[in-house]
């Protein structure tokens, strides 16, 4: 296997517009592991395809460790996107990659595909069943991950797709596995999964990569219990949508109301459109993919439904809900409110206080708490 230096690019990387941190980084040591891998599979000719990658240590090392002339691009998170723009600005990527959604023209003919595996097997599974759908005959992927975060579930998924998987020994605690042979895959794509939840009288669309699939997941579960005592809004939004079932119950809550659904992941967004449009209320809900409300003018929202996560990545952090909370504070209208609910052991609280206003807790049960947060 070559080694690659790639050391003085990766020093550079930045995770901007990203939360940074001293535990945080725009590489790991998977980026690295995949390069190294790829040279044995690729020449400066060949038709590559980057997905997953989260600040543009793929795109930019296969750009300058490969020797390739042109990448495509998927990434899911509009952060990631907006990083490997700024990262590609500063090195020789810059005009080099396309970005693409999961997909033809993203997979069309691909001989090559980088992967950073994702968390959920539904990802995978979707991410796999587009490889096999649209790539090249022969194509060969590449999918890296940490160790600790790997599973045989994984194996198991790309042995749906590709006529063989082979693990390869760990390096640094990463690992990468190579599928050849893309099975041809004649039946319907599997995702979006779009199914109807009856306690809510709604239809959910779920693609593979959105958190808590087609299902309701237990946080918003309990925020849904708080809407009888929310005010009455000319203009809402949903931060952080997932499948956009907030902005759907909130949407049928107040008819007059104008509904935004937004969130960093394109999964996200395509599911909250498909369960806006599966549930009769396309109309009425607006979604953006953005990052953290940054399109959306000052004091222009008079109510915003946030349940934030508290990972980044693999990692456990809650800096991404605190730039959630700061973003509804710009946004939110003199009076407006902010109801949140969270994992109690997160004690945002004082954190609400300080950024938005007057914090009240409206309920907690044994793993969430749900408060309403004046704007100042």
């Amino acid at each position: 296997m070559a080694v690659l230096d790639l050391g003085a690019l990766f020093g550079s990387l930045s995770r901007l517009p990203d939360v940074e941190a001293d535990n945080l980084h725009a590489f790991d040591a998977t980026d690295k592991l995949l390069l190294e891998t790829a040279v044995d599979f690729c020449s400066p000719d060949s038709r590559i395809v980057v997905i997953g990658d989260r600040y543009g240590a793929l795109t930019l090392g296969t750009l300058a460790g490969l020797g390739v002339g042109h990448v495509r691009v998927h990434q899911d998170l509009f952060t990631g996107r907006l990083a490997l723009q700024r990262n590609a600005r500063g090195t020789l990527g810059e005009g080099r990659y396309s970005p693409h959604e999961l997909g033809r023209e993203l997979l069309e003919d691909a001989e090559l595909v980088l992967l950073q595996l994702p968390k959920s097997l539904a990802e995978l599974e979707e991410i796999a069943d587009a490889v096999a759908r649209f790539a090249a005959p022969g194509a060969v992927l590449l999918a890296g991950g940490r160790v600790k975060h790997m599973s045989v579930g994984m194996n198991s998924v790309l042995e749906k797709y590709f006529a063989s998987v082979q693990p390869q020994l760990a390096r640094q605690k990463s690992r990468v596995l190579i599928a050849r042979d893309p099975k041809r895959i004649l039946s319907e794509p599997p995702f979006p999964v779009v199914e109807p939840l009856p306690e809510l009288g709604i239809t959910v669309s779920a693609q593979g990569a959105v958190f808590a699939g087609a299902r309701l997941d237990i946080g918003t579960r309990y925020l849904l219990t708080f809407l009888d005592r929310m005010p009455e809004a000319s203009r809402v939004v949903d931060l952080g949508c997932g499948t956009g079932i907030l902005a759907t119950m909130i949407a049928r809550k107040q008819p007059k109301a104008q509904v935004i659904a937004t969130d960093q992941s394109a999964a996200a967004v395509a599911s909250a459109r498909g369960t806006a449009l599966a549930s009769g209320l396309a109309g009425r809900i607006t979604v953006l993919h953005d990052d953290a409300m940054s399109s959306l003018p000052a004091s222009s929202v008079d109510l915003i439904l946030l349940n934030p996560p508290f990972h980044l990545g693999a990692s456990v952090h809650a800096g991404a809900g605190l730039k959630m909370i700061e973003a509804a504070a710009r946004v939110l209208a003199p009076g407006g409110e902010l109801w949140t609910v969270y994992n109690s052991h997160l004690q945002y609280r004082p954190t609400l206080e300080r950024f938005v206003g007057p914090t009240s807790e409206e309920g907690r049960n044994p793993k969430f708490t749900v408060t309403r947060s004046k704007k100042s």
